[in-house]
């Protein structure tokens, strides 16, 4: 289910200069922030909490995911360019997992390691809030990748759609409408982050058996339903 050549050609296309530009930029903005912050108001737990929670895990890691996610295949879809990773002989769920194992690595890599770092920066660990919250992005980097794999292989206007989920969906209805909150990935990772923090300091809004049940789900179905349009992607082409 991993293929070293496809891998290869995906970071290839991930870490090109405009892409690479981008994924350094949140991190660095973070880290910046978390360096303004710490110097400003000293060591503060619920506002490590706080900053953490409300830029990390649901602006940068979102749209981090977005970038590599749809970056993994949209882009060769969109030029035509699939067509010759699909005339090799390669299955198809091989191709989208080696793809998503790519997206995800990418993903942690420009969001949980800079989480770490920043929370450090803000409290040095206290209460366990800077762990608790490179867990979350973590786990939310494989289901955003996942879904925006997915994205990128059904549609055209796969970044749109991926950006209008991160910064609307949630962003914004996922972290203040009630209903929302449920089919929300960041408040799947928060109910991980939850159990790891001190009490007091992250609130998630699902139960811990629910949000690992959707995660599951969310990351699974996505990776099958983005192989099974993969492959009527080639008989397509081939008819």
């Amino acid at each position: 289910m991993y293929n070293p050549t496809v891998a290869r050609l995906t970071y290839r296309a991930l870490l090109g200069r405009r892409r690479a530009l981008i994924l350094f930029a949140l991190p660095a903005l973070l880290i910046a922030i978390s360096l303004a912050v710490r110097a400003f108001t000293g060591v503060d737990d619920k506002v490590a909490a706080d900053l953490l929670g409300g830029f990390a895990l649901a602006t940068m890691v979102p749209l981090i995911g977005v970038i590599a996610g749809t970056g993994a295949i949209g882009p060769e879809i969109d030029d035509g360019s699939i067509v010759y990773l699909l005339a090799k002989p390669v299955k198809r769920p091989t191709i989208i997992m080696t793809k998503l194992i790519v997206a995800v690595a990418i993903t942690m890599a420009f969001s949980a390691i800079p989480t770490l770092i920043a929370g450090f920066i803000l409290n040095g660990n206290g209460q366990q809030i800077a762990v608790a919250y490179t867990v979350a992005a973590l786990i939310a980097s494989v289901a955003y990748s996942a879904l925006f794999l997915l994205l990128g292989t059904v549609s055209r206007h796969a970044v749109v759609f991926g950006l209008v989920y991160a910064l609307i969906w949630e962003s914004l209805f996922g972290s203040l409408v009630s209903g929302a909150k449920t089919l929300s990935v960041q408040q799947w990772a928060l109910s991980l982050a939850e159990k790891v923090a001190g009490p007091g300091y992250v609130d998630a809004a699902v139960g811990l058996p629910t949000a690992v049940t959707l995660l599951a789900v969310v990351t699974v179905g996505a990776t099958v339903y983005a192989g099974q349009k993969l492959r009527r992607l080639t008989l397509a082409g081939e008819e």
